[in-house]
C-alpha cells in the first residue's frame, strides 16, 4: 500500500512533533510523582542538611514529596552520574557543588561531562570556608599568617577535609597567592580536623562554617579569615581574606541541577520556587542557623558561576599537581 505523498510528509511531522509534545504535557502537568534530590554525602552533614531544608521547601510549593536521597562515594561522582543519567522530566535534581567543578578536571576519565550533561538550576546557599588556627599559632590576622608563613616554610601543618576537595583547594589557590609554602595535611572529614586542630597536631585548617563555629565562639580554635569576598554576618569581625589579598575568593556554592533536556518551563519553575524560599524569612532563618549564607542565583548566573570555577579549578590542579586518592 502505497500512501499519497502530502498524506506521507503529514505523519512524518506528526511523528517528529512527538518528543516535544510529549514533553510539553510533562511540564504542563509537572510534578505528577515524588521527586529525588541526589546528594553525594552521607546524611546528617551540613550539605545534606541545608539540601533537606530547601527539599522541605519545595515539596510545600510542588505538592509532591522531595525525597533526599544520599549517594555517598567516589567523590561525589556516584551522585552525579545517577542524577544525570536520569530522565530528564524534572524529578530528578542532584545537589551541585564546587566539587563537581573540580572534578571535571581531577578525574581524567568521567563516563559525563558535568558541564555538558546538567542544566543548571538555582544556586540558594553557601557554606562559607574559614581559615582557622590553633591558639598557640602567634598570629591573629591574615597578614600576620602569611608573614609567620613566609618566615617558617613548611612548619605550618595546614589540614583540609579531603585531598581534592575545595577545602584543599582553597589552600593550594592560597600557597600559590602568597607565596608561601605549608604541609598539606588530609582528613575524611572536617570533625576530625577541628579534634586535631584543637589538639595542636596541625597548626592551621580550611573548613567549612558549620563545622568550626562551635570552636571559634569557645575560643579552642582561632578564626583568622573567611574565604568568601563578603564578611560573614555571624562573624562580623573576622575579616574576608580579600581584604587583605583582593584576588583571593573562594565561593562554596550550592544549588540544584537536572539532567539536560530538561523541559525549561519546568527548570524556570523550580528556580521560581527556590528563589521563593530565598525570599521567605523563616527558611532563610533556618539556613542561617545552620552556618550558610541564602544565596540567590536564577539559573543563568548559577550556570556561568559553575562554567567559571571549573576553569579556575582546573589551573589550580594542574599547577599544584593535585591527583585524586
Amino acid at each position: 500500500m502505497t500512501l499519497p505523498r502530502r498524506r506521507f510528509l503529514h505523519l512524518a511531522a506528526s511523528l517528529a512533533a512527538l518528543p516535544t509534545a510529549t514533553r510539553l504535557a510533562c511540564a504542563q502537568g509537572y510534578p505528577f510523582r515524588p521527586i529525588r534530590w541526589i546528594v553525594g554525602f552521607p546524611a546528617g552533614g551540613a550539605t545534606d542538611t541545608v539540601t533537606r531544608v530547601m527539599g522541605n521547601w519545595l515539596s510545600e510549593r510542588l505538592g509532591q514529596p522531595v525525597v533526599i536521597e544520599n549517594r555517598p562515594g567516589a567523590a561525589t561522582n556516584l551522585a552525579a552520574q545517577a542524577a544525570l543519567s536520569s530522565p530528564p522530566d524534572g524529578h530528578t535534581l542532584l545537589l551541585a557543588l564546587p566539587t563537581n567543578a573540580i572534578n571535571a578536571t581531577l578525574y581524567e576519565s568521567l563516563p559525563f561531562n558535568f558541564l555538558h550533561d546538567s542544566a543548571p538550576v538555582a544556586g540558594f546557599v553557601e557554606l562559607p570556608l574559614l581559615l582557622v588556627v590553633n591558639p598557640s599559632l602567634p598570629v591573629k590576622t591574615v597578614a600576620e599568617f602569611i608573614a609567620y608563613a613566609k618566615a617558617n616554610p613548611d612548619q605550618i601543618n595546614l589540614a583540609s577535609f579531603g585531598t581534592g576537595t575545595i577545602s584543599h583547594l582553597a589552600g593550594e589557590l592560597f600557597k600559590m597567592t602568597t607565596g608561601t609554602k605549608m604541609v598539606h595535611v588530609p582528613y575524611r572529614g572536617g570533625p576530625v580536623v577541628m579534634t586535631d586542630l584543637i589538639a595542636g597536631r596541625v597548626q592551621a585548617a580550611i573548613d567549612a562554617s558549620p563545622n568550626v563555629m562551635a570552636h571559634i565562639r569557645s575560643g579552642a580554635v582561632r578564626a583568622v579569615g573567611v574565604l568568601p569576598r563578603t564578611r560573614m554576618a555571624a562573624l562580623p569581625d573576622v575579616p574576608s581574606i580579600s581584604e587583605t589579598l583582593p584576588d583571593y575568593d573562594v565561593s562554596t556554592w550550592s544549588g540544584a541541577v537536572v539532567p539536560k533536556g530538561t523541559p525549561a518551563d519546568i527548570v524556570d519553575r523550580l528556580a521560581r520556587e527556590i528563589s521563593a524560599g530565598l525570599n521567605d524569612p523563616r527558611l532563610t532563618a533556618r539556613l542561617t542557623d545552620l552556618g550558610g549564607v541564602p544565596t540567590p542565583m536564577g539559573s543563568a548566573e548559577f550556570g556561568a558561576l559553575i562554567a567559571r570555577d571549573t576553569e579556575r579549578w582546573a589551573k589550580v590542579i594542574k599547577t599544584a599537581g593535585v591527583k585524586p586518592e
